[in-house]
């Protein structure tokens, strides 16, 4: 009788211990989750644009107004999607840039204008907010999608930018998809071409030529949920362009940029302008050296030294509070931003 009393007191006990190691191993993932939350922020968001320009709703008919419109809702909500269930920044802004680079409807890969030899030259650059590093490619006419060359210029190289057959060689190493540069090919962009040359032959002035001109680029910055900040753009370049034109979208600090410290910034517009004046790294300054916002420091940057030297054109950008900017001194941006509360916003003219 001894002896099964004290076996059911065993037992008991043991079933006591049991209880209150499950309680503590639970207790103990419900802290770690805790934490895994407090250490997320709740201000991720995406922003994107596919070009700046001269863009009228003359011109425009309701049957391309809304496919544009219904582009730039998909590859943001894509892109959110990524920031919402824990991707990483330099993924969304990846991933949205690819589908950008897919359509025929932007400059930039698959839709990208033709040089003045009737050739496909195609710039991109990344940036990662957190390292500061970076990644660029320039002049390429094989990669499908230049962006994700430029990622790989940044992890699997000491460099930061690779030109021409050597990026293409290495964009091929790196397991990246190479297409016939016929791919790249679009009506659109050769009857253009054809447009413009005709009127070179009529005017010398190439001022009145270029500002006629749409200003195609594509761009995505976006903050995710660790507070890591990332930026990226790519591009056709200029309708018409010679000599091995590069323009800002490849240069890190003009065409694109991305700080921890403050915010990440895509540029679209005259490249020549955007260079001169650094624009990306610009609006960064402002806001880490003079305390503006990042509305005040893009509107300043764009609306008053980009446009006093005579150029156009515009920016995204977020901050590492989730905070946006969508300036332009065009009368027109494709454009498109989701906070982390999935509001969306879609629009292309200077007025909505």
């Amino acid at each position: 009788m001894h002896l099964i009393l004290k076996f059911r007191f065993l037992l008991i006990v043991s079933f006591l211990l049991i209880l209150v190691f499950s309680f503590n191993r639970c207790q103990n993932s419900n802290n770690q989750k805790q934490l895994l939350e407090n250490s997320q922020i709740k201000n991720f968001g995406i922003v994107i644009h596919g070009g700046a320009g001269t863009m009228s709703r003359k011109e425009m008919t309701k049957e391309m107004d809304s496919m544009y419109r219904n582009k730039l809702e998909e590859v943001i909500r894509v892109g959110y999607l990524i920031l919402k269930n824990g991707g990483t920044s330099q993924e969304a802004v990846e991933k949205s840039i690819n589908l950008l680079e897919d359509s025929p409807l932007f400059n930039a890969g698959k839709g990208a204008v033709l040089n003045s030899n009737g050739e496909i030259e195609l710039d991109a650059s990344f940036m990662n907010g957190k390292t500061l590093n970076a990644g660029a490619i320039v002049g390429v006419k094989t990669i499908k999608n230049p962006i994700s060359a430029a990622i790989k210029v940044m992890e699997n190289s000491p460099h930061v930018m690779f030109f021409g057959s050597g990026a293409e060689e290495f964009a091929m190493k790196e397991g990246l998809e190479i297409v016939d540069p016929n791919y790249f090919f679009t009506q659109k962009r050769i009857d253009e071409l054809k447009r413009i040359k005709l009127d070179e032959k009529k005017s010398s002035f190439i001022n009145d030529e270029l500002k006629s001109i749409k200003y195609g680029t594509v761009g995505c910055v976006a903050l995710d949920k660790k507070g890591n900040l990332a930026a990226g753009t790519s591009t056709g370049g200029m309708t018409n362009k010679k000599w091995n034109r590069i323009g800002d979208v490849p240069i890190i600090g003009a065409g694109n940029y991305a700080n921890n410290k403050t915010c990440a910034i895509s540029a679209t517009g005259w490249g020549e302008f955007f260079i001169r004046n650094v624009v990306a790294h610009d609006i960064s300054a402002l806001m880490e050296y003079k305390g503006l916002k990042i509305s005040e420091a893009s509107k300043i940057v764009i609306n008053e030294k980009v446009a006093k030297l005579g150029g156009d054109g515009g920016v995204i950008g977020i901050d590492k509070n989730g905070n946006i900017a969508m300036e332009m001194n065009t009368n027109a941006m494709y454009r498109a931003h989701m906070n982390s509360k999935g509001d969306i916003v879609v629009k292309i003219y200077n007025d909505e």
